[in-house]
C-alpha cells in the first residue's frame, strides 16, 4: 500500500527493512566476527603469562608473574561477560571479588591468588577460545556472501555455543560463590548503616548530653562565686545543676541503650525484648523460647529489629495489641512482630522496613511483610544462629 505526502499527492513507497534481518541477528553476527580478534588476543595473552611463569617458576618471579596473570583472566573476564551481555543478551552473575586474607603476609597473598578458580576458569576459557574464535568467523564470514538466506539460524546456533561457554567458564561456580557475591555487594549496606548511626551518636552527644554537661559547668561555676556572698542563690544555682546532672544521666542511659543495651548483654533476649516491649504505647505480649544464646552480633540485630518494629506500631498502626515470638528453627533464629492495626504497611520506596531488609539480609538473613490495608500486620525475619562458641572463635 502506498501513502501520499502533505504537499497534495506525491506517492511515496515504503522503506525497506534494514538488511532483511532483526536487529538481535545482527548484534550475533557481530559478535561471531569479533571472535577472531578477541580470541587471539585472550589466547595469546595467557600462553604468554602462563609460559613465562612456568618456565621462570625456579626464580623468585615466576609464582608472583603466575599471580598477576590470574589478575588479568580476571579482567578478561569481565570484558568477555559484558560483550556476551551486549550482544548475546547472556545475563550471568559476576563472581566474587578475590579478597587476600588481611595480615597474611605477601607468601599467603601469593597461595591465596595462586589458587584462584575464577582465574583459572577463565584462563581455560581464554585458551579453549581460539579454535572456536578461528571456525565461528570463517563460517559467518563465508554465510555472509554464500549462506545469506540461512544465516540467521548459523548465527543462531553458533552463539548458542557462545553462550553455552559462558555460562559454563565465567559465570559463579557454585551457589556459595554466588552467595559471596551477594554478601560482597549487602556490606556496603552495612558500612553505610555504621556510619549513619555514627553520625548519629555523634549528633546526639553533641546536641544533648554535651550542651547540657557545658550548661552544667557554667552553672556551677556561677555558684561557686556566689556561694560566700549569696549562699541562698548559690544554694538555688546548685540545686537547678543537680536537676541537669540528673537530665543528663538520663540522656547518656538512653543514647548507650540505643548503642546496646546492658540487659542484653547481662540477661539476653527475653529480659532485654520485655524491657522494649514495656515502653511500647501499644500492649505488647513478648513470647521467647530459646534453649540457649545465639552469637552477640545475632542477638543485637535481632533486638535492633523488634525495637525498630515495636517502634513503628507505635507511630504508625493504630493497633490495640502486638505480639512478638522468637524462637530457634535448626540452625535459624526466627522472630515474628504481629499486631491487629490498620496494615498497609509497605517495604518498597525507601521505608524503614526496607532498611530492617537490607539489614537482615547483609548477614544471610530474611525479612517478610505481610500487611494488608485493614490488617493484621504480620512481620517476619530469619536469621542465621551461628551459636556463642563459634561467634568466640
Amino acid at each position: 500500500m502506498t501513502s501520499s505526502s502533505s504537499d497534495g499527492g506525491e506517492e511515496r513507497l515504503p522503506r525497506p527493512p534494514a538488511f532483511g534481518f532483526p536487529a538481535q541477528t545482527w548484534k550475533e553476527i557481530a559478535h561471531l566476527l569479533a571472535n577472531l580478534p578477541v580470541g587471539v588476543l585472550g589466547f595469546a595473552c595467557a600462553i604468554v603469562w602462563f609460559a613465562l611463569g612456568l618456565g621462570l617458576t625456579v626464580t623468585v618471579v615466576g609464582l608472583p608473574l603466575l599471580a598477576l596473570g590470574l589478575h588479568g583472566s580476571r579482567l578478561y573476564g569481565a570484558f568477555e561477560r559484558r560483550r556476551a551481555r551486549a550482544l548475546l543478551g547472556v545475563r550471568v552473575d559476576e563472581p566474587s571479588q578475590w579478597r587476600a586474607r588481611p595480615g597474611g603476609g605477601f607468601f599467603v597473598w601469593l597461595w591465596s591468588r595462586l589458587r584462584d578458580p575464577v582465574g583459572w576458569r577463565t584462563t581455560l576459557y581464554a585458551i579453549m577460545r581460539l579454535p572456536w574464535a578461528v571456525l565461528t568467523f570463517c563460517i559467518t564470514l563465508v554465510s555472509l556472501f554464500v549462506a545469506w538466506p540461512v544465516l540467521p539460524w548459523i548465527a543462531r546456533g553458533l552463539t548458542n555455543a557462545d553462550r553455552a561457554m559462558v555460562r559454563a567458564l565465567l559465570s559463579p561456580s557454585d551457589e556459595l560463590e554466588r552467595r559471596i557475591a551477594e554478601l560482597e555487594s549487602d556490606r556496603g549496606v552495612v558500612v553505610d548503616t555504621a556510619a549513619a548511626d555514627l553520625r548519629r551518636i555523634e549528633r546526639d552527644l553533641h546536641d544533648g548530653a554535651q550542651a547540657r554537661l557545658v550548661a552544667l559547668a557554667m552553672g556551677l561555676g556561677l555558684a561557686k562565686e556566689k556561694v560566700l556572698e549569696d549562699p541562698e542563690a548559690a544554694a538555688a544555682m546548685v540545686g537547678e545543676a543537680h536537676g541537669e546532672v540528673k537530665l543528663a544521666l538520663q540522656e547518656l542511659r538512653d543514647l548507650a541503650r540505643g548503642i546496646h543495651p546492658a540487659v542484653l548483654t547481662d540477661r539476653g533476649l527475653d529480659a532485654a525484648l520485655s524491657s522494649v516491649a514495656a515502653r511500647c504505647t501499644v500492649p505488647v505480649r513478648v513470647l521467647v523460647d530459646l534453649p540457649e544464646r545465639p552469637a552477640p552480633a545475632i542477638e543485637g540485630i535481632a533486638y535492633f529489629t523488634v525495637s525498630e518494629l515495636l517502634q513503628n506500631i507505635s507511630k504508625h498502626s493504630g493497633a490495640r495489641m502486638a505480639d512478638v515470638e522468637v524462637w530457634r528453627s535448626e540452625e535459624r533464629l526466627l522472630i515474628q512482630v504481629r499486631d491487629d492495626g490498620r496494615g498497609g504497611a509497605d517495604p518498597v520506596g525507601g521505608s524503614g522496613l526496607a532498611g530492617l531488609g537490607e539489614r537482615l539480609g547483609s548477614v544471610d538473613g530474611l525479612f517478610t511483610v505481610d500487611s494488608p490495608v485493614g490488617g493484621p500486620t504480620a512481620v517476619t525475619a530469619e536469621l542465621p544462629w551461628r551459636d556463642r562458641g563459634t561467634a568466640k572463635a
